[in-house]
């Protein structure tokens, strides 16, 4: 009998946030994403009860839980009747503690040949900051951090 091959897993990265909602928006502009749209979920489970309002916030006029949004790549499938992305994405979740040590993960940002400089400004301007320009034999880069401290670097 030949060996299965086991399907892939699928998987998102969670990222402790204090607003998770503002890392969404800076990740979703950072990376051309979208926010994911969970609106009709929540309604729903504000309907039945099976969710405090207190859990909720209004984000950009649509119900969203308070506590965790994700971004996910907008050519990606995702689930029309929760808005849950089934592809690339990155939930931010709300943790009381802010961030206190290097990353021990990150994401590398590779723009086209040439545009690193204005990829570097157009992330500055949604408000991350430059931590250091890198060069050595392996390449060049530039290590960043988004606006709660995360770093991320930009090849």
């Amino acid at each position: 009998m030949p060996a299965m091959t086991p399907t892939p897993l699928h998987w998102k990265l969670v990222v402790d946030a204090s607003d998770p909602h503002a890392q969404a928006d800076f990740w979703a502009a950072a990376l051309h994403y979208r926010a994911e749209d969970n609106s009709a979920l929540v309604e729903r489970l504000l309907n039945i009860g099976a969710l405090p309002a207190e859990a909720t916030v209004d984000f950009h006029g649509r119900a969203a839980f308070r506590d965790l949004i994700a971004v996910r790549h907008p050519d990606d499938p995702y689930d029309e009747d929760s808005g849950t992305g089934l592809g690339r994405r990155l939930l931010f979740q709300r943790v009381p503690e802010a961030k206190t040590v290097k990353n021990r993960l990150h994401l590398d940002l590779h723009p086209a040949p040439g545009e690193r400089a204005a990829e570097v400004e157009r992330l500055t301007e949604l408000g991350a900051s430059v931590l250091r320009h890198t060069k050595e034999p392996a390449g060049e880069w530039v290590v960043m951090a988004d606006p709660e401290g995360n770093e991320f670097c930009v090849h």
